[in-house]
């Protein structure tokens, strides 16, 4: 084939491409604005729904919460003996409690307790629930409320209870490695934190773990909204909900990282 017959080929291909992508977003979106009627309307926390969103909410947060919150003091410990100990190496001691702050807190928990609750539950969740639908078929407004409502609610709810519990655990076990079992050094420590934790560091932090929330339950059960059965027929789409979903964490990481040191 001459390359100005492949030319062409490779145009049709790239706006194919091009469109394909931007369905795939467009669908997404209108999913997200699907779940967030679904969320404003009362009738979705009816006495009849409360125990299965309840149920939901327990069982994709509980499990998750038990080895997130190990796993996590157990590094935020690591980590905070390394940033210790290289301060006082460079005679920076008085900045230790700060750094542990901004890299811990700001930043490594929320991005970590995204990535943890996305695969470990939403991920294979809306692979497990697709695969038990029927392909094909109009989404009625039942299922919406019943079936997709309560899962995206617990993969959102997850990532705000993993985050403020490893953030308290991770500011709790910083004061005992830097002060020890100690009350006397609290005023200092609690100067120090308000310092870094200003209103608009903190604003950047709560929006941060809201988008994170919302991607990891959003991402994963859009497709199954959309393919239904045949989802488990084209495994691409795992990979693909995988590396959309960490792009948009990736993205909204970088658009942190530029609010609080830009």
């Amino acid at each position: 084939m001459s390359p100005q017959a492949s030319l062409p080929n490779l145009l049709q291909r790239l706006h194919l491409g091009a469109v394909a992508w931007l369905h795939s977003w467009w669908r997404l979106l209108h999913f997200a604005v699907l779940m967030f009627s679904v969320a404003l309307t009362p009738s979705s926390y009816g006495r009849d729904k409360r125990p299965v969103l309840a149920a939901h909410l327990v069982a994709d947060t509980a499990p998750n919460l038990a080895w997130y919150g190990v796993m996590s003091a157990l590094v935020s410990l690591v980590l905070i003996r390394i940033v210790v100990v290289t301060s006082l190496s460079y005679g920076l001691s008085r900045f230790a409690l700060e750094m542990v702050v901004r890299v811990l807190v700001l930043e490594l928990i929320p991005l970590t307790a995204a990535a943890f609750v996305a695969l470990r539950t939403t991920l294979p969740a809306g692979l497990e629930f697709s695969q038990g639908r029927s392909a094909d078929r109009q989404v009625t407004e039942q299922e919406l409320h019943n079936d997709f409502f309560p899962r995206v609610a617990a993969g959102i709810f997850a990532v705000w209870m993993l985050a403020a519990v490893s953030c308290v655990l991770t500011l709790i076990l910083a004061y005992l490695s830097l002060y020890g079992f100690t009350p006397w050094a609290l005023t200092g420590y609690t100067r120090v934190v308000g310092q870094v934790f200003n209103p608009a560091v903190t604003l950047i932090l709560v929006l941060k773990i809201v988008f994170f929330s919302l991607a990891v339950g959003l991402i994963p059960m859009a497709s199954s909204f959309y393919f239904g059965a045949s989802y488990r027929n084209k495994v691409t789409h795992g990979l693909s909900d995988m590396v959309r979903l960490f792009a948009v964490i990736l993205l909204i990481e970088i658009a942190s990282l530029m609010g609080n040191y830009y």
